[in-house]
């Protein structure tokens, strides 16, 4: 087990700051095990609907601590040669062949099973990293079981086993982020080795405020208005709602059609920026549209025409 660095955070507070410097606001409790993910050296098991976050907490720790983030995107089929290592065969052959021309005999063949023929994919690249990283393996309930039970040994000691080399422990501690959307129920066996952490959307005030953080050329009345109308979205039975970052394009969108308030007009002129399927543009436009009123006031195009926050 690799030591824990020594210019580790003093408080969840001292947390929250460096990830608000770094656009990402976190309330109390995602404070609190950011925090302790660092102090205890556990890794985060997020979880939560898609889109309210939990990504972006890993890129949000990468960038406060300085630490490079190392990404593994998940999905159907992963298996251990694309997540851990696999051998550069091409080059294993070449050697081989060398080696047999130049009369090494079988000594020569040894050597392909070395560092100098490993392609290192993020897991190992994670672990064999000099220099502290965050590694974020992302969308976990995309994969198998059986590709969860292979992440064990690397959550509880931070090491990987290579047959032909040998045991390769991380000299650094990384800060390890496991995303998932629940599509389906992760093993007991994980969980344990893991704080735990569940991101919903947002309250209204919160919402606005990392509206107004990421475009702070946004009216306050407005984005208050905007978080308004995307919780009424979200409330109807869709196929995708709105996620945070479709709440922040939809500001920016906004302010660039010269919006000073979000009537039906200005609402369906800009749904396609919040809603991505069809048949949630036909829900949305049929029950949320015509709640929002008519006559929507301009103030011409560009920041401009917005108050200040």
């Amino acid at each position: 087990m690799p030591e824990l660095e020594s210019d580790l955070p003093a408080s969840p507070t001292e947390v929250s700051a460096a990830l608000r410097d770094s656009s990402y606001l976190a309330d109390d409790s995602a404070a609190l095990i950011a925090f302790l993910a660092q102090r205890l050296g556990k890794p985060i098991l997020v979880e939560g609907p898609a889109g309210v976050g939990k990504t972006e907490l890993a890129k949000a720790l990468a960038r406060s601590t300085g630490r490079e983030l190392v990404r593994l995107q998940c999905y159907e089929g992963l298996d251990e040669a694309k997540a851990l290592y696999e051998w550069n065969y091409r080059k294993q052959l070449l050697q081989i062949q060398a080696s047999s021309a130049g009369g090494e005999g079988e000594g020569g063949l040894d050597t392909v099973f070395s560092d100098e023929f490993l392609l290192e994919r993020p897991l190992m690249r994670a672990i064999a990293s000099p220099e502290p990283v965050v590694l974020l393996i992302d969308e976990l309930d995309k994969t198998d079981q059986e590709f969860e039970a292979m992440l064990l040994e690397l959550l509880s000691d931070f090491q990987i086993t290579i047959p032909e080399l040998g045991r390769v422990e991380a000299t650094t501690h990384p800060i390890v982020v496991i995303t998932s959307n629940n599509s389906r129920e992760l093993t007991e066996a994980l969980k344990r080795r893991c704080l735990y952490l569940w991101i919903d959307y947002p309250e209204p005030e919160l919402e606005a405020e990392i509206v107004r953080l990421h475009e702070p050329d946004i009216d306050a009345r407005l984005a208050e208005r905007l978080v308004e109308v995307i919780a009424m979205v979200r409330a109807l039975d869709l196929k995708k709602p709105p996620s945070i970052s479709e709440s922040i394009d939809w500001a920016r969108t906004l302010i660039l059609m010269g919006a000073e308030d979000i009537d039906e007009t200005t609402f369906r002129e800009s749904l396609s920026i919040i809603v991505k399927h069809r048949s949630d543009l036909d829900a949305v436009a049929e029950k949320i549209a015509p709640m929002l009123g008519n006559g929507s006031r301009r103030a011409g195009p560009g920041p401009s025409g917005n108050g200040t926050a």
